[in-house]
């Protein structure tokens, strides 16, 4: 881990020895370089409060989804915590063709949010 996805080098280091990332991307640091594949263009017009949500929350749920837990069309699913993974989960499960989605969370004003989305 730690190193870029095309060629499995880090891009830093200091006095010498290589400074590796996280997860591919190393967002909380000053300087980073990323792969092609963990980059988003976005309008310099869109709110940034508003999008920031699709570098994590919506493809980590999705991502859990439908790379992760893989549901067969027709099947029943679970998703514990209605926040925005939650619901990225939930759109996931939907997407590939789950019939039932159950959602669980311990904060009940999430739930008119997730009946939208199908939970």
């Amino acid at each position: 881990g730690g190193v870029m996805i095309g060629d499995g080098q880090s891009r830093f280091s200091i006095n010498g020895k290589p400074i590796y990332h996280f997860v591919g991307t190393s967002t909380f640091s000053e300087y980073t370089v990323v792969h092609v594949g963990c980059v988003a263009k976005i309008n310099p017009s869109a709110p940034l409060d508003k999008v920031c949500v699709l570098s994590c929350g919506i493809s980590t749920g999705l991502g859990a989804a439908l790379n992760v837990a893989k549901p067969v069309k027709g099947s029943s699913v679970a998703v514990f915590g209605l926040g925005a993974v939650g619901l990225a989960a939930a759109e996931g499960a939907r997407i590939a063709g789950a019939l039932r989605i159950i959602g669980v969370d311990i904060n009940p004003k999430r739930f008119n949010a997730a009946k939208k989305f199908g939970v």
